[in-house]
């Protein structure tokens, strides 16, 4: 670091020096030396920096911007706080990972819990048991070091966008009198969407390094898991999509279809024909976007994808949805079984094109989908179908930011607090020819093309000690969509 001042400190004097040398020179040796000194300054920045700098010249408000967004339909309170810290107050001992598609014991949770922090990756998960998810509940909310937040994808977005004071935010969900407190003034809840009790959903978050026994996280991330039986049937799906009509939205943001994996099959599958229908009834000139979330079942994830996809214009998801995903529906780079590191570029553009041209708009396929925002923790990807979205550069930017600044917990990105973690070299695909490229932090929006389905790349500035981790892809959603244009067809 100190090398780095001392050769801007010298720059900026050998600078001084050419201006006061200036009348001397040559007019054409002048403009070349300093163009030369200004460009040497410039790369003696941090990659950091000078991404930040990039950044702020290319996030520009949309000529088009919404003014009234509805967003449903899962909403709780979220119960914050150490994973290993609440294991153990449980006295639970520390024990191999093993994956549980249902939790339903305690030696589940600890199992599970286990699996993913030793992966650094993200899950949720259903606790079957009412009773015992009460005792474990209880003493989560009254650990000493538990905190309360506004919890639920759709609460979060629309928490999210509630800050921008040019939007009028309607949230349907079951909403308690402890959530209700925490929401924003600017967020409007129908009264119907209003219930006695809240539902309360466990955070278990690990720092990177952080040991439990002989499990190391290798990332920072969390673990949700949760007995949550209104959002989990979908209760306020029909009471959402009956609000729209006074509303009157620009945007439709639809998120909560995970929580449907702790009911039956049969059950889950009678709700989404429920679902879709509902969906199909608001109106195709309002742009609808779903947010996805971990999953664990593949044929219901197949039936999303099938039944549920061509009905929304656009869809948020980070790399353990992308993976599970193609995994489900036979997609490419399918036998991948888990990312290792940081997901390939390549292999994840594959798949986000590979969405659009078997499930998205064509000129033969009625679809409505023709966006995708795909986060991860060290980049972000917007990818449209061309001729429907505009702003997307802007879009993946401010995501990224976004990203930066939540999880350090700034209002503006700090650049002491993070560092770029994206790769600096990449090719853009394993299945065709292709483009490899080199990240220039002073232009960090890459964008390349590929049969009409244009990619829009951008790098994440990582927190070095995130200070809270959970409602980040929905923050990254938000922000993604606040900055996005939608063309009318």
């Amino acid at each position: 670091m100190w090398q780095r001042s001392v050769c801007v400190g010298l720059l900026a004097l050998a600078l001084g020096y050419l201006c006061v040398l200036g009348p001397e020179l040559p007019p054409a040796a002048l403009r070349q030396l300093s163009a030369s000194l200004l460009g040497t300054l410039r790369r003696a920045r941090s990659l950091e920096a000078r991404t930040v700098a990039a950044w702020q010249a290319a996030i520009v408000r949309p000529a088009r911007g919404w003014a009234r967004v509805a967003v449903g339909v899962n909403a709780c309170v979220d119960v914050v706080l150490s994973g290993v810290k609440l294991l153990e107050a449980l006295g639970l001992e520390p024990s191999d990972g093993k994956n549980h598609a249902v939790l339903n014991s305690r030696q589940d949770l600890r199992e599970a819990f286990a699996h993913f922090m030793e992966r650094g990756a993200a899950a949720e998960r259903f606790f079957s048991d009412a009773e015992a998810f009460r005792d474990i509940a209880r003493t989560a909310s009254e650990h000493p070091a538990a905190q309360l937040y506004v919890g639920g994808n759709a609460a979060l977005i629309g928490q999210k966008l509630a800050t921008n004071p040019d939007l009028k935010i309607l949230l349907c969900g079951p909403v308690g009198p402890k959530l209700h407190e925490l929401l924003d003034d600017n967020v409007v809840v129908p009264p119907e969407s209003m219930q006695e009790r809240d539902e309360f959903h466990l955070i278990l978050e690990y720092q990177a390094g952080e040991q439990w026994g002989r499990v190391r996280a290798p990332a920072a991330n969390r673990f949700i898991f949760s007995h949550d039986l209104s959002n989990g049937a979908l209760n306020m799906l029909e009471v959402f999509v009956s609000s729209l009509d006074e509303f009157q939205p620009d945007l439709v943001v639809l998120s909560g279809l995970h929580m449907m994996e702790g009911q039956s099959k049969e059950m889950r599958q009678r709700r989404l024909m429920e679902a879709v229908a509902s969906i199909s009834d608001i109106p195709t000139d309002i742009p609808i976007h779903l947010e996805l979330a971990s999953m664990t079942d593949q044929d219901f994830m197949s039936n999303i994808m099938h039944q549920v996809f061509p009905l929304v214009n656009s869809i948020g998801l980070n790399e353990q949805e992308l993976l599970f995903l193609t995994q489900a529906a036979s997609g490419p780079h399918a036998s991948l079984a888990s990312w290792s590191g940081i997901p390939d570029v390549g292999v994840v553009s594959d798949i986000l094109f590979w969405i659009l041209k078997e499930h998205g708009r064509t000129a033969e396929r009625a679809s409505d989908l023709t966006r995708i925002h795909f986060h991860t923790l060290a980049y972000h990807m917007l990818v449209t179908v061309d001729g429907h979205w505009g702003n997307q550069a802007a879009a993946v930017a401010a995501g990224a930011r976004a990203a930066g600044t939540q999880a350090c917990a700034t209002d503006t990105i700090d650049t002491s607090k993070v560092f770029l973690k994206a790769p600096l070299e990449f090719v853009t695909s394993h299945t065709e020819a292709p483009s490899k490229i080199s990240l220039n932090p002073d232009e960090p929006v890459v964008q390349w093309h590929r049969e009409g389905i244009s990619f829009h790349f951008t790098p994440v500035l990582v927190c070095k000690d995130p200070v809270r981790t959970v409602g980040l892809g929905d923050a990254i959603s938000a922000e993604g969509l606040f900055y996005s244009e939608v063309y009318p067809q």
